[in-house]
């Protein structure tokens, strides 16, 4: 096993524990303040921080780790977590919401640096002339991340029916804290460190490829949460009458099968050397909500429409979702990758902040429908700022 090889099972490693309690904590909190009487907008709300604090994290993050190293920020986003889980483990009479929001934006500064860390380690590992084994790298790493998130969605409505809320958060922060104590030790010194020591004002990416992408980002990953982040675990459960474990099992069953696509994305796409695969995915994803909405008003038994429209939805996501993946690794300088990389995923974490906010007052004032025609929207702005992508030998050139 060679040195690279092995420092890819670490970070990947540290990925899948830290998505497992990310997926879990995400299904508790929604679960749990929807049982306590909270409001769609309300449970909404109690994610504003957990996202506005990831475009932060995203932006500065990328200059610490050509700062700092990757190592580093890797394993202060997993020590930061395990803080965010331990606020949560207090009373029930103190669980009011500025302390929740306040845990959530830990949970979100931990969960971009972790993310970011893990995603500029790759293009590291892999020689810039092997797009093939990059590709298929970010896709591995990608796919296999969202499956775990779907397991722990699963978790986190099995844990919050088994032990509580607090004897959830409490078994998470002890299983990663074991975790963040290996990768002190497992983890290579001086990952991803910049050889040019980079100013602050480089934080905002000079590349055209890399804004251009990183806006599409920003309205594809906001077309999937406006429906998906609050609005459908709350309609699954209200509409359809659902339990808990239920709509949790649901859920994790449609990421997992996200996450299994994405794993297998360059053999559905082939290799990338244009942009013409990011543009046609992106157009032929924005007709799929605008029909579950055109079915849902047509008065169709809503279960198939729903459940049927998501399944497809989740494909087209991956597939779109993984070509971004590859893309921004690929566009991204191999010296201070983890600047080009975290200025997109903050653009990332801003379309999942806009995604947010939208689902719970939309869908509260409005209904799925409506969270559904803005999804088609949003997903035909990536489509349309995808055609303004150059070309990859392009781009490498700028």
């Amino acid at each position: 096993m060679t040195p690279s090889i092995r420092q890819y099972l670490v970070i990947t490693g540290n990925y899948w524990a830290f998505t497992l309690t990310d997926g879990a904590l995400r299904m508790l909190v929604v679960l749990h303040f929807h049982q306590l009487g909270y409001s769609p907008l309300e449970i909404a709300l109690l994610f504003i921080f957990y996202e506005f604090f990831g475009v932060v994290t995203n932006l500065v993050g990328g200059y610490l780790g050509a700062r700092m190293g990757l190592n580093r920020t890797m394993n202060i986003g997993l020590f930061l977590q395990i803080v965010a889980l331990g606020m949560l483990a207090v009373p029930a009479s103190m669980l009011i919401v500025p302390w929740v929001m306040a845990a959530q934006a830990l949970s979100g500064i931990a969960k971009d640096l972790n993310k970011m860390s893990a995603k500029s380690g790759i293009k590291l590992l892999v020689p810039d002339t092997d797009q093939g084994k990059l590709y298929k790298w970010v896709a591995i790493l990608t796919g296999s991340k969202n499956t775990l998130k779907g397991v722990g969605f699963f978790l986190g409505g099995v844990l919050l029916m088994a032990a509580g809320f607090k004897g959830a958060v409490v078994i998470m922060a002890v299983a990663l804290g074991l975790v963040w104590l290996l990768s002190l030790f497992l983890l290579k010194e001086e990952l991803g460190k910049s050889k040019a020591k980079p100013k602050f004002r480089e934080i905002l990416s000079k590349s055209r490829a890399i804004n251009v992408l990183s806006a599409a980002r920003m309205f594809l990953f906001g077309a999937r949460d406006v429906w998906f982040v609050v609005a459908l675990p709350v309609y699954l459960h209200t509409v359809f009458g659902w339990d808990f474990w239920k709509v949790g099992a649901f859920m994790a069953t449609w990421i997992i099968g996200y996450g299994f696509i994405q794993t297998i994305a360059p053999r559905i796409t082939g290799n990338m050397e244009d942009k013409q695969p990011a543009v046609l995915w992106a157009a032929a994803l924005a007709l799929v909500p605008a029909a579950i909405a055109v079915g849902l008003m047509a008065g169709w038994p809503p279960q198939v429409v729903v459940v049927g429209g998501l399944l497809l939805f989740g494909v087209l996501f991956a597939i779109n979702s993984s070509l971004h993946s590859y893309l921004i690794v690929s566009y991204a300088r191999g010296d201070g990758v983890s600047l080009d990389v975290g200025f997109y995923y903050m653009s990332n974490a801003a379309g999942r902040l806009l995604g947010t906010i939208l689902s719970g007052w939309v869908y509260q004032a409005y209904g799925l429908e409506a969270c559904l025609w803005i999804s088609a929207g949003l997903v035909s702005v990536a489509a349309l700022l995808s055609l303004m992508l150059p070309e990859r030998r392009y781009a490498l050139a700028s």
